[in-house]
């Protein structure tokens, strides 16, 4: 189990990392990029879950809550998002015969 200085290393590893990647993305590709990486939330979820599920103490109980309600959060924004650009690209039947 990994504990300590080099988990708060991994931690700021991939916060730095996925900011980097994030901030040079184009920003029409942030809808696509969204809705092409839901499966990724829901991993996120799962393992949220997981983490809340093993948890022992007031401190964790609280963490892995909060991990399961912003993971969940990101999945439905994700779903939202998705929704709403697959809509832009429906034919409107409105004024044709």
């Amino acid at each position: 189990m990994i504990e300590g200085l080099p988990a708060l290393y991994i931690f700021m590893l991939a916060a730095f990392t996925g900011y980097e990647v994030i901030s040079r993305v184009p920003v029409i590709l942030h809808t696509p990029l969204m809705s092409g990486s839901n499966f990724v939330h829901g991993i996120v979820l799962v393992g949220a879950m997981i983490a809340l599920g093993r948890a022992e103490g007031t401190l964790e109980l609280t963490i892995g809550f909060f991990a399961v309600t912003l993971a969940a959060g990101n999945a439905v924004g994700g779903y939202f998002s998705t929704v709403r650009m697959l809509e832009m690209f429906k034919t409107s039947s409105k004024g044709e015969k």
